[in-house]
């Protein structure tokens, strides 16, 4: 049997922390996902939030979940509403790896050169023509 597993990821927000949110609409989004044909879930909390990994038999499934208005409920309440949520095809998080990935030390700083500001140079204009005229000025 082939599942579509979904990630729903939850982050830290300025105010709430991700495993309240998950304390306060955890119970109705397993509900949700139970009664309407989950296989298998799973949450994680990390250091950064939480992680909801959901199995259905189909994408169609997930969809249907997806639009129930609990499910809505819940995803517009989370922490931080601008950037603390994503919702993605596949197994989230870590998926499984044991060691973290550590990316190869960039060459040198790893950062752009230095700005260098251009020489300065000084322009002089020349006279004007016709030459400026000074009508009704009076010298004070």
């Amino acid at each position: 049997m082939e599942l579509h597993w979904w990630s729903i990821e939850v982050f830290d927000g300025p105010r709430l922390s991700a495993a309240r949110w998950q304390d306060s609409h955890g119970n109705a989004l397993v509900e949700a996902a139970v009664t309407h044909g989950a296989y298998d879930w799973a949450w994680h909390r990390h250091s950064w939030g939480v992680l909801f990994e959901i199995a259905f038999r189909t994408d169609e499934r997930f969809t249907d979940f997806r639009a129930l208005p609990a499910v809505r409920a819940a995803l517009d309440a989370v922490p931080d509403p601008i950037n603390g949520l994503l919702v993605y095809p596949g197994r989230g998080g870590s998926s499984g790896r044991v060691q973290p990935r550590r990316p190869l030390p960039k060459a040198g700083a790893g950062a752009a050169p230095i700005p260098v500001e251009p020489e300065r140079t000084e322009l002089r204009l020349g006279p004007t023509l016709p030459p400026v005229t000074t009508s009704g000025v009076i010298a004070a």
